[in-house]
């Protein structure tokens, strides 16, 4: 259903007090990406796996620090590398849909740029 002219003025109105209020925001959701993830973040992510690892390992050879024969430390080693794991994944799998960085978000901006210009033809055309 489409505005009327009331509401679309409204909804400029608004758009740009938005910009001139906090023009990084409005960039960024002009944009329409978010932050991504990076090098560091997969960086992360293996360090602590790799500190999951030797808690996991530590805690299974020192039998002297479990509690009531519970491998306590081994258990947070083990936590500590799901975490590491699903942080490095995560990061790997994000990085490989917006592989080629600058071929793929043209063609984001080129499809948001076309959805906003059948959205300012219909408004404009009523």
């Amino acid at each position: 259903m489409p505005l009327s002219e009331h509401e679309q003025r409204l909804l400029d109105q608004i758009e740009r007090a938005l910009i001139a209020e906090d023009p990084k925001f409005a960039s960024t959701v002009r944009a329409g990406r978010l932050r991504r993830p990076t090098r560091r973040r997969r960086l992360q992510g293996l360090v602590l796996f790799l500190l999951g690892l030797v808690l996991l390992v530590v805690g299974v050879a020192i039998r002297s620090i479990w509690l009531q024969n519970v491998p306590v430390v081994s258990v947070v080693g083990f936590m500590v590398m799901l975490t590491g794991a699903v942080l490095a994944i995560t990061s790997i799998g994000a990085s490989k849909k917006t592989q080629g960085g600058k071929a793929a978000e043209p063609e984001r901006n080129k499809f948001g740029g076309k959805m906003e210009e059948r959205f300012r033809r219909r408004f404009d055309q009523e």
